[in-house]
């Protein structure tokens, strides 16, 4: 690690140098605090073990890079150390499912 570099918490993983979210190597619990380059970020929500986080601020439509490859945009502003998943966060190459009401997988006839 260069000496220079500011400090992030261990359990968060860069996967590539121009990602802009982190993985969890653990899961984190809501109100814990943890380091992402140099600044204390306490997270509002748990974190599970593999779930991205917010390495910086992202504007509303600001993409996600995960291993240097766009994976989607974010469809409202999102914090740095804020968790990235299906609420905040759409595929721009497939489309996400989840179970929220008004959601079906299969439609009724």
């Amino acid at each position: 690690m260069n000496g220079n570099a500011p400090h992030t918490d261990a359990r968060l993983i860069l996967l590539a140098p121009e990602d802009n979210c982190l993985i969890a190597a653990a899961r984190l619990a809501a109100d814990e605090t943890v380091e992402i380059e140099g600044e204390r970020v306490t997270l509002a929500k748990t974190i599970e073990l593999g779930h991205k986080v917010a390495r910086h601020a992202l504007a509303q439509d600001g993409k996600v890079l995960r291993y240097g490859a766009r994976i989607g945009h974010v469809n409202e502003p999102v914090a740095r150390g804020e968790h990235l998943h299906t609420h905040n966060l759409e595929s721009d190459y497939l489309p996400t499912y989840t179970h929220d009401a008004g959601h079906e997988f299969v439609p009724h006839e």
